[in-house]
């Protein structure tokens, strides 16, 4: 469970960071993911999800 947490924790301060550090190009994007049905998106995060998750694995299973 802590690990889950700090886990959280960090993806939040590097979205943290994302943002102090190019809030101009953090606006952008967020206005092009407007344009980008939602069902692309979806499939995207699953996509990006099940690479996270593989990666951790991995890196588990062979570091």
């Amino acid at each position: 469970m802590k690990e889950l947490a700090t886990a959280i924790l960090l993806a939040i301060a590097l979205e943290g960071m994302f943002y102090s550090l190019f809030p101009g190009g953090a606006k952008r994007v967020m206005e092009l993911m407007q344009e980008i049905p939602e069902s692309q998106l979806r499939i995207g995060g699953l996509v990006a999800a099940i690479a996270a998750i593989a990666a951790i694995w991995g890196m588990r299973v062979w570091l």
